[in-house]
């Protein structure tokens, strides 16, 4: 018969389904997909994350003009609920589920079966003693049995009552599938902090404050499943800002503290209470908590159009755009007469004494020890009235004539060319970043993680294995005495545990008046 009359039988549908099952269910594709779970989280520690630096989001874009808006398009910058990467995050779980639904019903099995007996030739076990003793046999098989009892065994004597099977170490399987189980709730719990939860930033200045509603926040990620009934009724007004900086050595101009003093209240009908917003020590109220992010600083500015009329006073929030806190922002006065107005602000907590020339104005230290601001100031149309959704850090000038450039220190004004108004840097205020998360599977999720640890621990400290012992009447008053054992891996411990019995039944037992029982 050649090969080409050879027919391999059709799978069908039933078959197909049944060999894609047995594939997605395997240990090996559970590993492979944890792999690509590992994997396709890279670019989220990569890339700024909308839902924790947006602002960092806006600046990757704005300084990639090309890559940034592909990366945006393929959810490089908010990976954690990209359909590629909650793709992956459901075929394993459902892969493992798959994988421990069956071991849990055979270690099930496994736990209430009986040690298997004693093999014909104990010679053949790994550890192995043997000993003549003048010990009746049925007396050693009796002491055995209770002896590996007190051990913590779980023993069996043969229907002959020539030999005796203990089994220890069942924890370490069961610590095995804590885990996987414990892996699989975390994965449960993580998926139902997507589904339901939510997060979201928001920029607060000093002296102002945020209620949590949707149009409060300056960006929001709700999850699939959402309600807005799930918001939580609190809002909290920001008091003061607090940010210290090394000032001298190694780690000058590094931060040393970040700290928001804020007033909430958990509910319009609840009464104020002070806490001290700061890293790692977030506001939770109820299942929600804010978290402070990062930190800036806001200019203030008071704007007079052509007719000496104030249209416009208030603090403009900046992005830093290094460690020493260069900040840059923008100012729309879209009420100047006769013509609008529009600012692009560059501030330096600490004004550097000589300006690069191809650098620009660049601060020296991040706290404000001599602020100064750097304005370009445009006049014309700022294209609000087109309908176009246009970003609070960016003026666009495409029907607008600029009109010049100047430095203000604090209380300083700039008079506008061709009487177009005037402007005055009156000083500055800080802001914080905060992030308001809602998490529903948090709890779930440290359950899991206790849990898993647990189980790994258990599978670690706790070997399989299993001890048996026979004893063969020889010659008149002699008996052969056997202790073997087999761990189901490698334990340093079987030698001396199966040494221990043996001493233990060689050793004949005493009665009270101190001779041989």
């Amino acid at each position: 018969m050649t090969s080409s009359t050879i027919q391999q039988p059709e799978l069908g549908a039933v078959g197909g389904v049944r060999w894609l099952w047995r594939q997605l269910t395997s240990m090996r594709t559970a590993l492979i997909l944890l792999f690509l779970l590992a994997v396709a989280a890279i670019p989220g520690s990569v890339f700024p994350q909308r839902g924790v630096a947006p602002i960092r989001v806006r600046q990757f874009l704005d300084a990639n003009p090309t890559t940034g808006p592909w990366l945006d398009r393929f959810g490089f910058f908010d990976v954690y609920a990209s359909p590629w990467f909650a793709a992956i995050y459901l075929l394993l779980m459902i892969s493992l589920a798959g994988c421990i639904i069956p071991r849990v019903a055979a270690h099930w099995s496994m736990i209430r079966a009986s040690p298997p007996p004693a093999p014909r030739n104990l010679a053949r076990m790994p550890v192995h003693q043997q000993v003549e003793t003048a010990e009746p046999a049925s007396d050693l098989v009796a002491r055995a049995a209770e002896l590996l009892r007190h051990r913590r065994f779980r023993v069996v004597v043969s229907p002959g009552g020539d030999s005796v099977a203990a089994e220890k170490g069942y924890l370490r399987e069961t610590g095995n599938l804590v885990f996987h189980v414990a892996l699989l709730l975390l994965l449960v719990g993580v998926a139902i902090g997507g589904l339901l939860g939510y997060r979201g930033t928001v920029i607060v200045i000093e002296g102002e404050g945020f209620a949590n509603t949707l149009s409060q926040y300056d960006d929001f990620h709700p999850g699939r499943r959402f309600d807005e009934s799930r918001l939580a009724p609190f809002a909290f007004h920001l008091d003061d800002f607090d940010a210290t900086f090394v000032e001298n050595g190694p780690r000058i101009g590094q931060p040393d503290s970040f700290s928001a003093k804020v007033t909430y209240r958990p509910d319009p009908s609840a009464q104020e209470s002070e806490y001290d917003i700061r890293v790692n020590h977030p506001l939770r109220v109820g299942g929600t908590k804010v978290y402070l992010l990062g930190h800036g600083y806001a200019p203030t500015f008071t704007v007079r159009d052509g007719k000496g009329d104030v249209v416009y006073a208030g603090s403009v929030p900046t992005l830093p755009q290094d460690s020493a806190f260069t900040s840059v922002g923008v100012v729309k006065v879209p009420d100047a007469r006769p013509e609008q107005l529009g600012f692009n602000v560059r501030f330096t907590p600490t004004a550097p004494q000589v300006i690069d020339p191809s650098l620009g104005p660049a601060s020296t230290f991040p706290e404000p020890k001599d602020p100064r601001v750097y304005l370009g100031a445009w006049s014309g149309d700022l294209g609000l009235d087109a309908g176009i959704p246009q970003s609070v850090y960016q003026l666009d000038t495409s029907d607008m004539q600029q009109l010049g450039n100047n430095d203000l220190a604090v209380g300083e004004t700039w008079r506008l060319p061709n009487g177009a108004g005037s402007i005055t840097f009156d000083g500055f205020v800080e802001y914080g970043n905060f992030q308001v998360t809602d998490d529903p599977g948090r709890a779930l999720a440290l359950v899991a993680a206790v849990l898993a640890i647990s189980g790994v621990i258990v599978s670690l400290m706790v070997p399989r294995r299993r001890i048996w012992v026979r004893a063969t009447p020889e010659a008149p008053g002699r008996t052969l005495l056997e202790v073997a054992g087999l761990a189901r891996s490698e334990s340093g411990s079987l030698v001396e545990e199966v040494a221990a019995v043996s001493a233990s039944l060689t050793t004949r037992p005493t009665s009270p008046e101190g001779e041989p029982s």
